[in-house]
């Protein structure tokens, strides 16, 4: 069974992550016996997936240490076979209690699906372009609605429409993770990273994560 509760292991993070932003890191459980004790096991609080991008350094931002968060990352939080995997491996053998999906601003991923909507946009390779087509749903909605041309679509806008798209298709595509959500053992937080301030703002929130219903 999971160590914490969702919305106990929600509240470790926000603390984490606002010693981070007051420059006041703990740095925990990075030590020798801490390396040590974790050789032939796991047991991981949250489930992070994020963004690859350099600046989204999970366990600095939220002042974690080994075997505190199980990652996986791509190139704009973008679902994918090998990412529900993954995270179904976190839930349904390490029994995590929240994954936190973690988008944030200036992406470089973002950009590009708002760039590749332009008249005059070169062909991207190959690869890049699957990944993105992930992302230009989002680009299309946002400038739908304010009535612009994809391509001037506001990039914060298209990010946060995006990291929703990304938590609803992982609860789709997961029979395992909306199950476990249902039957209250596990938490999900879509959550923005703010670069320059370097705060996880909450956007989504899936399941019973209220921290007053988990005690310490």
């Amino acid at each position: 069974m999971p160590t914490l509760r969702p919305g106990k292991a929600w509240s470790v993070m926000q603390r984490g992550n606002a010693r981070f932003v007051a420059g006041e890191p703990q740095h925990p459980r990075q030590d020798v016996e801490r390396r040590e004790s974790l050789a032939h096991n796991q047991s991981p609080d949250v489930v992070l997936f994020g963004c690859s991008d350099s600046r989204l350094a999970a366990e600095i931002i939220f002042d974690k240490g080994l075997g505190d968060l199980f990652v996986v990352r791509n190139a704009g939080q973008v679902i994918s076979d090998s990412v529900v995997g993954s995270i179904e491996y976190a839930v349904g053998v390490l029994n995590v209690p929240l994954i936190v999906v973690l988008g944030h601003d200036e992406c470089g991923a973002v950009r590009a699906a708002i760039d590749s909507l332009a008249p005059d946009a070169a062909p991207l390779p190959p690869h890049i372009n699957r990944l993105i087509q992930q992302i230009r749903p989002a680009v299309t909605r946002v400038a739908t609605v304010r009535a612009v041309e994809p391509w001037t679509a506001d990039a914060f806008e298209v990010g946060r429409e995006h990291l929703r798209d990304t938590v609803a298709e992982l609860l789709e595509r997961s029979e395992m993770i909306s199950d476990a959500v249902a039957a209250g053992t596990l938490g999900i937080v879509g959550a923005n990273y703010k670069l320059l301030e370097g705060t996880a703002v909450p956007d989504v929130i899936i399941g019973n994560i209220s921290p007053t219903s988990d005690a310490e």
